[in-house]
């Protein structure tokens, strides 16, 4: 709807075009049609403000040394958690945690590989602390939509490091710091948005050991749940390659989901739409709860888990893109009902086990047939053998590589020492190379 001061706009220049000359009219109208369109295009153009703090300012702080990797119950995750804070406050946001922003949570970790954590469980000698950094802009409406990211990382490597040697941080930029950065930014956008649901903005810690932060909070709302029209989750998305695409985790939990993500795609990014609600990040904790979700990732790359995961190799560009996009959505949901919940496939539940591997890290936004290599670790298999960034694995041993769940089907029926052959296709040409595990 055109505001008011739009109409006293016009209304005062169409009052004075009437009062002169016919060239003058021209002139004025034409300055009325341009008011018109502006004001029709004024939320495609929209851009991520000047606002003194930028998402590369916020990333490069949570990535920084000073906070030696956010591991959760360290000092380093406590001033990323004050850092947090201090932005939630800066921009007016409501505290929504049940000691101001924070809501604390405890774990005793498991033992052993048949034991799982326990979430919230009386404190011992082994319990962490942990803190969800919870904040709200509070609107008219009763409906809920929350929009959140895990702001804890490996410390300094860790058993989920994939860096071997001495240890070293792991500042992790892209995950995530990148996603609590466009948390942030959109909050920013919406907060002096007149909008009808409330938004609630959530910092996971825990995330990397299993979940924890968001499974505590959704054992522990600090808000009710029934009210949640649904869940829009920031993981990894500052590596965004618009060759490639921006991978949408959920889109099947919700049968509006497609509609609305294709709507707001406005700068034709190269989209890779997934179904399942499940998956490696805090959206499945919501997905649990018969919430609808969302999930933003740009792709694994050879930083992940390793401390060369730094706040230089980030496409803020790319960044600003997807919170604009989100903050699409978001309007779309503002005046939406709310979303039908439908259970979706749970796809991790197929993958197949193996013992050996490649030593290749695939590329998960590659839509065609095979398994596209996107990095190779020295010293594995592939590497020995002279396999290449942007090889496509299309035949390994006596098995059809279609996409990546024929690849892991393929790799779990080798063993520790087995050779074999791997067929790859590397531009115009298809070639076979041996492979020893």
């Amino acid at each position: 709807m055109v505001n008011s001061c739009f109409n006293i706009q016009v209304a005062n220049l169409t009052s004075k075009a009437l009062k002169h000359s016919p060239f003058t009219i021209l002139r004025i109208l034409l300055s009325v049609f341009l008011i018109l369109i502006l004001v029709s295009c004024s939320k495609q153009k929209k851009s991520i403000p000047e606002l003194g703090i930028s998402l590369k300012d916020d990333v490069t702080f949570l990535a920084s040394d000073e906070l030696e990797g956010r591991e959760i119950g360290t000092d380093g995750e406590k001033k990323a958690a004050a850092y947090i804070v201090n932005r939630f406050k800066a921009i007016g946001l409501t505290p929504a945690g049940t000691d101001n922003y924070l809501q604390k949570f405890e774990v005793t970790p498991a033992q052993n590989p048949h034991e799982q954590a326990k979430i919230g469980a009386g404190r011992d000698s082994l319990s962490i602390i942990g803190t969800n950094v919870i904040g709200m802009i509070d609107n008219p409406g009763d409906e809920i939509i929350i929009i959140g990211a895990h702001y804890d990382h490996l410390g300094y490597g860790g058993v989920n490091s994939l860096y071997r040697g001495d240890s070293l941080v792991h500042n992790g930029a892209d995950d995530n710091a990148s996603g609590v950065a466009v948390m942030i930014q959109l909050a920013e956008l919406l907060k002096d948005e007149k909008l009808q649901k409330d938004i609630l903005f959530m910092a996971f810690s825990g995330e990397e050991e299993g979940l924890w932060g968001s499974n505590y909070f959704n054992k522990n709302p600090t808000i009710d749940l029934s009210k949640v029209s649904a869940m829009i989750n920031m993981d990894m998305v500052g590596r965004l390659d618009e060759k490639k695409a921006l991978a949408i985790h959920g889109t099947g939990t919700s049968p509006s989901w497609d509609a609305m993500v294709n709507k707001a795609n406005l700068d034709s990014i190269p989209l890779l739409l997934r179904p399942s609600g499940v998956g490696p990040s805090d959206h499945t904790s919501f997905y649990l709860q018969d919430i609808p979700v969302l999930h933003f990732f740009t792709g694994q790359h050879e930083d992940y888990h390793r401390p060369s995961d730094d706040s230089e190799k980030l496409n803020y560009e790319g960044m600003a893109k997807i919170a604009l996009m989100i903050d699409r959505i978001v309007d779309e949901l503002n005046t939406a009902d709310k979303l039908t919940f439908t259970k979706t496939k749970d796809e991790s539940s197929d993958t197949p086990r193996f013992t050996v591997t490649l030593g290749v890290v695939p590329d998960y936004l590659y839509g065609g047939k095979g398994m596209r290599i996107d990095g190779i670790t020295d010293d594995k298999p592939a590497s020995v053998a002279g396999l290449q960034k942007g090889d496509i694995v299309v035949q390994l041993g006596d098995f059809t590589v279609d996409g990546m769940n024929e690849y892991m089907e393929a790799l779990s029926k080798f063993k520790k020492g087995a050779e074999t052959t791997v067929i790859v296709k590397r531009g115009d040409k298809e070639l076979t190379f041996p492979i020893k595990f």
